[in-house]
This record gives C-alpha cells, structure tokens and sequence, in this order.
C-alpha cells in the first residue's frame, strides 16, 4: 500500500543506500501534526528536512512549528500572498512580510517556497516581479533557486509521484518532458524505491541530484485516515484536470 508511514520509512531508506544527494521539502498544507510524525522518522534515521508552512489555521501550529525545528529541521515560509490579496502586489509583499516575521518568532527562516493555490487564478511567485526576497535575507525559493539542469525534481502533488499531469503549478514545465523521455518518471512510490536500489536504472545512472516533495498530511498508517486522503485527492484531481483543461482553451481562445 502506498502513502502510508512505513512506505516513506522505506523510501528514506532507499535514499540513503543510494547515495544519490538529495534534498527533502515538505509542504504543510494541512493536519501539521501529520508532518511532525514524518520529522521525527526522519530524525530517527539522521535525516533533515525543510518543512514549509502556510500562516493559514489549517497549516500554521507554534508549537508544532517549535517541536519540527527542534528536530533540526529547517523551517520555510509556504506563502500565498498574491492569492490572500486578490492579485495586488503591493499588498501582497506587504502580507508576505507580516507573515514572514510571524513565523521567524518560531525560528529561523531564510527559505520560502509558493503555495499552488491551484483554484487561484493567482501565481505568488510574481511578486518577485517586482520585489526581491533576497533583501529580505531569504536566500532560497525552490523554484528560482535551483538548478534544474542537475536536479531531478520529484513531487507527491495529487498524491502520485507524476501528478505534474494534473498539477496547476507544481511543476518544472521546461523540464518534465526531457525528464519523462530519460525515463525518470515514476507514479507510485515502490517504482521510485526500486529506481534507487537498482545500479543500472535512469534514475542511478543520471549523475543528477534530487529534489523530493512531499505533503505529510497524504502519508497515513493504513485506516479511515487513509482511506480519507485517497477519495478527497482523486476528486481534487479531477477538479484540477478540468481547470487546467479551461484554462488550457481560453489560452487557445485569445491566441
């Protein structure tokens, strides 16, 4: 069964025997008790992680936030801004930097990564078309701090390993096709485990790094929970497919 704890556990172990350099980011979307189960697995085995939180109820613990850091984890910034404000820049930046010192009161924090907010006609990322988080001593936004020409980056978004198919943002468009022909595409988590324990696959062969996202609320013992996350994730897929589908024809319409 995938998404459960002891599917991850497996998964941490197979990226340690790999020797592959990775990186874990984990978006706390909701339920942040969930990711703090996934921290302490990973303190168990030596590994650290980011954990980026919203500064929405849903998402935002302090004590929770306090417990992770103490893990030595690292704490990031899931920020919305853009989508918060409507679409004003100016009032997002302002948001952005309201909540920003609100999560700096639970620990350092000099990462932030954008929250999809895929029913959102909204993309946080452009507020840094006009505003630089640098000045504000962040030093790392995934998706403009990487490089991905020697990352394989790998995301869980709709609750399988190639949901870019039916991500609205988390993605890597100049990138996935190139990837997908390598054969470093994977839907399920034992495909990826058996990519990483096997010296003669794409993924071993590579010589790329990887960047891995997950949203611990998704990763459950077997049970109601489970069960739970897999019936509002195939729905939210199917929403997502649709948005993308009228998305993908207004594009054609004004072109």
């Amino acid at each position: 069964m995938d998404f459960t704890l002891k599917t991850y556990r497996d998964l941490l172990l197979a990226l340690q025997a790999s020797g592959i350099n990775f990186r874990l980011r984990h978006d706390v979307d909701l339920k942040p008790l969930r990711s703090l189960r996934t921290a302490k697995l990973e303190n168990q085995l030596g590994i650290k992680a980011t954990y980026y939180f919203r500064t929405v109820p849903q998402s935002f613990n302090p004590e929770i936030i306090k417990q992770i850091h103490s893990l030595k984890h690292t704490i990031g910034y899931h920020y919305e801004s853009l989508t918060t404000t409507q679409g004003n820049i100016d009032a997002a930046y302002k948001d952005f930097c309201i909540n920003l010192n609100r999560l700096r009161a639970l620990a350092p924090i000099n990462t932030i990564c954008m929250h999809g907010s895929p029913r959102s006609p909204y993309d946080s990322r452009d507020i840094w078309k006009k505003y630089d988080y640098h000045t504000l001593d962040i030093d790392y936004e995934p998706y403009f701090d990487t490089d991905y020409n020697s990352t394989l980056y790998l995301t869980d978004t709709g609750r399988r390993w190639d949901g870019y198919q039916v991500s609205v943002r988390d993605k890597i468009p100049q990138h996935q096709e190139k990837w997908q022909r390598q054969g470093l595409s994977y839907h399920s988590t034992p495909q990826i485990i058996a990519a990483l324990l096997n010296p003669a696959s794409p993924l071993r062969c590579s010589g790329l790094s990887l960047l891995i996202t997950t949203h611990p609320q998704r990763w459950t013992n077997p049970g109601l929970a489970h069960l739970s996350e897999f019936t509002i994730q195939t729905i939210k897929n199917i929403v997502k497919r649709l948005l993308i589908l009228h998305k993908n024809k207004n594009n054609s319409a004004t072109q």
